[in-house]
């Protein structure tokens, strides 16, 4: 599968691209620094969409992004902190790396758990981990900006996987903030209407309905708090500029 991904974008005539991947994979082979693929490469592997990319996602643990800009730097690669809280990058040309840590919300924090469950694929000759789709689908669920919006990923990656998911992980990975998961299910069932009861466990909509029922039975909170900006900060700005809202994590 991950052979058929670079042969589309060898039709296209980006062996430039394929040239920077590879050496890219191999100096953090070489660097023995632990890594794993996101992005178009992870999508295309569980949901066999093919996404035209200039740019190579690799998650790390929190602790290993400047041994990874320094593995760079020495080998004569532009690099750069582009947000300490969740991003570093390596430039070649057009084409870059983003080194990923974390989400800007700072709630997708990459840690060793992450590899205990990574899948083993290749990709240009060179062995890699995967991305796990649960953690995949975790960190896209905060993206739901005004220009990017990840649902249709998260959809597919279910419809392709679901029956494989380990559905009681993804649900402590997301059990913070389980509307969203919610949200998302129920989007399932209205994309897919003829496939949802195969893929989406009944208990975990039962349980999720469940809380969805409690919130009603519990005082409402103290304070007027808006959890919009861990989706998208642009858009729910005003929130919490001009409206007195108050940001909450949890």
């Amino acid at each position: 599968m991950h052979q058929s991904y670079f042969m589309q974008e060898k039709d296209e005539g980006k062996e430039a691209a394929h040239s920077f991947y590879r050496k890219t994979l191999q100096i953090i082979r070489e660097g023995d620094v632990r890594c794993m693929l996101g992005g178009a490469f992870a999508l295309f592997h569980y949901a066999g969409i093919y996404r035209d990319t200039k740019d190579l996602d690799i998650f790390c643990n929190v602790h290993d992004y400047p041994s990874l800009l320094k593995l760079f730097t020495e080998k004569g690669y532009t690099t750069e902190l582009t947000d300490s809280r969740w991003l570093a990058k390596v430039f070649d040309g057009e084409y870059f790396v983003d080194i990923i840590f974390n989400t800007p919300n700072n709630i997708c924090r990459v840690d060793d758990s992450w590899f205990c469950h990574a899948v083993r694929a290749e990709v240009l000759d060179e062995e890699v981990l995967l991305l796990p789709p649960e953690e995949l689908i975790w960190c896209k669920t905060y993206v739901q900006s005004r220009y990017r919006y990840d649902g249709a990923d998260i959809q597919h990656i279910l419809l392709k996987c679901g029956k494989r998911l380990d559905w009681k992980r993804l649900l402590s990975r997301l059990d913070q903030h389980w509307h969203l998961l919610l949200a998302n299910l129920i989007l399932f069932q209205f994309i897919y209407p003829a496939d949802y009861r195969e893929i989406i466990p009944e208990w975990l909509l039962q349980e999720l309905l469940r809380r969805v029922q409690q919130q009603y039975e519990v005082p409402p909170p103290t304070r007027a708090v808006c959890l919009g900006p861990l989706v998208d900060q642009q858009q729910y700005d005003i929130d919490i500029r001009e409206w007195s809202y108050k940001i909450n994590t949890i």
